[in-house]
């Protein structure tokens, strides 16, 4: 597939992270059940004849939609609502992705489910994994600077360094940009190695920058799949990630209008440090202090927590759509600030059908509101490119 064009944005791109290896899950029980259970959790597009994909996200699928088009249909593994990091396939999931042509996973460390579904399934199609389409140094740096800078933020809109051709490791300086042509990876994929990616948040989504290469990523992959609809994959690839850039340019102005200093945010467990960093956003903390949306914070961590949402100015704590607000609720009382919870913030999960956030652009644009907003800032319009 000739290599989709667009303007460069950010050096991110061209390295490996494969899906985590796992241990073993009793899940080929489940599997002999499953010509007796439901359809899997959701599917879209496609017709006959068309290519096969299970997409582990919701957020994957919704890119694999975009670009397929009418030549796949995608079932989706996540319901809206719910989380990778605590997800366990159902005998009806291991059926679809058992018959499936390509899985599309998010890899950096996110699925630790895949591996024995794999196996469990009998899966033995084409594996894309979005996280190829990042670079691995530049995520490691974001998740191991504990929230944005100015100066990082400005640097993230500079021009990119060529990588090898190879699609080895980057450079010094980082990456190339989100179209290179990168080492086919399949066959890696089917690795179900122990490569840890422990150090790295695997939210890489939450970025709209990041989301062009995850793209770009599919779009190779589904025509190495489907060589027959390449140049289809590449057109609609190029469309959409336009889209991301304008939603990327209309989110970056919206909080340059919010003073350096007061662009702070606690979330509810550690899910937004890409887009924190991206657009200038001090991360004061989480409810979980962790990676996951499952943990517990200990009494000192929460005593911690307090301290630093008001030694730091904190206006809001911000829930996630997949995690309940009592936690959150008790902290900001305690802390003196409010919880935005009513309108909680898509991170893990885009939101049913109907709501903003059943779509990636829907819930970026949400999620950027609901923090402006509790903020005391009003939203600008989106672009003509992004209305309806």
């Amino acid at each position: 597939m000739a290599p989709v064009s667009r303007t460069p944005r950010v050096s991110r791109t061209a390295s490996i992270l494969k899906p985590a290896a796992l241990g073993g899950l009793a899940l080929v029980a489940a599997l002999a059940l499953s010509s007796c259970s439901s359809t899997a959790s959701g599917d879209a597009g496609g017709g006959e004849g068309s290519l096969s994909v299970v997409a582990t996200t919701t957020q994957l699928a919704d890119f694999t939609s975009e670009v397929g088009g009418d030549d796949v249909e995608v079932t989706g593994l996540l319901q809206p609502g719910s989380s990778a990091h605590h997800f366990d396939p159902t005998p009806a999931d291991l059926l679809a992705l058992g018959e499936a042509d390509v899985l599309v996973v998010n890899g950096a460390g996110l699925e630790t489910f895949v591996d024995s579904a794999i196996e469990a399934s009998g899966f033995d199609g084409e594996i894309i994994t979005a996280a190829h389409g990042l670079d691995e140094t530049v995520l490691r740096e974001i998740t191991a600077e504990g929230g944005a800078v100015a100066d990082d933020h400005d640097h993230a809109h500079e021009g990119e360094v060529a990588h090898a051709e190879d699609g080895g490791a980057p450079d010094e300086h980082g990456a190339d940009e989100h179209g290179h042509e990168a080492d086919e990876h399949g066959e890696e994929a089917h690795d179900h190695g122990d490569h840890d990616h422990g150090d790295v948040n695997p939210h890489i989504w939450t970025s709209p920058r990041n989301a062009e290469g995850m793209v770009e990523e599919i779009a190779k992959g589904l025509a190495k799949a489907d060589p027959a609809d390449a140049e289809d994959y590449a057109q609609r690839a190029e469309e959409y990630v336009q889209k991301l850039g304008d939603l990327d340019a209309w989110i970056t102005a919206q909080f340059e209008r919010v003073p350096a200093e007061e662009r702070v945010l606690v979330s509810g467990h550690d899910s937004l440090r890409y887009y924190l960093h991206d657009y200038g956003i001090e991360f004061a903390g989480s409810i979980l202090p962790s990676f996951e949306d499952n943990a517990e914070p200990s009494a000192a961590e929460i005593d911690a927590l307090v301290a630093s949402i008001r030694e730091r100015g904190v206006k809001a704590v911000f829930v996630e759509s997949s995690m309940s607000p009592k936690l959150a609720q008790t902290i900001a009382k305690e802390a003196g600030v409010q919880v935005v919870d009513a309108e909680s913030l898509f991170a893990d999960s885009l939101g049913a059908k109907g709501t903003d956030g059943e779509t990636y652009i829907g819930a970026t644009e949400h999620n950027t509101r609901v923090i402006l907003e509790a903020w005391g800032v009003e939203p600008q319009p989106l672009p003509d490119s992004l209305q309806g």
